[in-house]
């Protein structure tokens, strides 16, 4: 039960609103699958696998849960095609829970891991327009509330208005910003916000990044000396360095994935603008494929709509009780 403590009413509804485009599109889907079908049988798991890859779940993932899905016809043989639904709920959480790598958060939202020292030093990195700037703010906003001292450094400075826009997070979550002026050294402004922090004992330290992507070999140096900067505050910083996905884009966010994770090493992901698209399957394609958890999904322009990423709240909202 330990989750759905944590799994508030409020929690639920944004869940649900962030979710609705997507939800309504894989509905109607769902339902022109079923028409005229009593059971599931081969016709209907043809048409449900042309329903997932319009969904952006991806065909790797999208194999996966039609072979689940066969084998749970084969073995219960009658399955009511008004049982789908559940049958969908129970098949794809299962299949998210089998990622080693997606374990659901065993704790509440936002709480730091203990064993690790302080200040604890999130990077973040992402494409620009990715919403990577406002997952900051949103992120130092939730971390504050969970009773924890945030600073954020501003190392991206190549663009005037990404210091400008995390100066303003700043302000709305109500937590510093160590910022330099543009064209400044990131790994300069990295290395004075770690000490700042460090000196004065916060807990948390989320670090903007340039979200420029023009050659891999350019992206690596740049976070490699962001990297080694830091460490010679924090011996093991970063702690997490985090991937920003634009849920929007669908597709295109598994390829962005991509090359980030063979640039750097990402170890938790963010989808966000998932309230504005009905491409949100693409958090189940990514959540299966990477070997890295997706710990917070965004779900709406509020500061408060950033939540941590739970696979069987996520699947059971897209596929439940419509």
């Amino acid at each position: 039960m330990g989750l759905f403590n944590f799994f508030s009413k409020e929690k639920k509804e944004t869940l649900d609103k962030g979710l609705e485009k997507t939800k309504q599109g894989v509905f109607a889907k769902l339902q022109r699958a079923i028409a005229g079908k009593s059971k599931v049988d081969d016709e209907i798991l043809d048409r449900l696998e042309e329903v997932f890859v319009t969904s952006d779940v991806g065909v790797e993932t999208t194999l996966k849960i039609i072979q689940r899905l066969e084998e749970r016809v084969a073995r219960d043989k009658y399955i009511n095609s008004s049982e789908l639904n559940s049958l969908l709920c129970d098949e794809i959480s299962d299949m998210l829970a089998e990622n080693p790598a997606a374990a659901d958060p065993s704790v509440d939202d936002f709480t730091l891991p203990e064993s690790v020292g302080r200040p604890y030093v999130i990077m973040v990195v992402g494409v620009n327009g990715a919403g990577k700037t406002t997952t900051i703010g949103k992120l130092a906003y939730q971390f504050k509330k969970a009773g924890n001292k945030v600073m954020l450094g501003a190392a991206d400075t190549f663009r005037a208005a990404a210091i400008e826009q995390l100066v303003v997070w700043g302000e709305r979550a109500g937590v510093p910003v160590i910022k330099q002026k543009i064209g400044s050294d990131p790994a300069s402004v990295a290395y004075d916000t770690l000490q700042s922090a460090k000196a004065q004992g916060f807990d948390v330290v989320i670090i903007d990044t340039a979200g420029r992507l023009h050659n891999k070999k350019g992206l690596m140096d740049e976070l490699s000396k962001i990297r080694n900067v830091m460490q010679k505050v924090v011996p093991d910083a970063p702690h997490e360095v985090l991937l920003v996905l634009d849920g929007s884009t669908g597709q295109n966010a598994f390829e962005q994935a991509r090359q980030f994770v063979a640039a750097t090493q990402v170890n938790g992901l963010a989808i966000t603008k998932l309230d504005g698209t009905a491409k949100g399957g693409v958090v189940i394609g990514i959540s299966d494929q990477f070997k890295i958890p997706v710990r917070y999904i965004g779900l709406g322009e509020g500061i408060d709509h950033l939540q941590v990423f739970r696979k069987r709240q996520f699947v059971e909202s897209l596929f439940g009780d419509v």
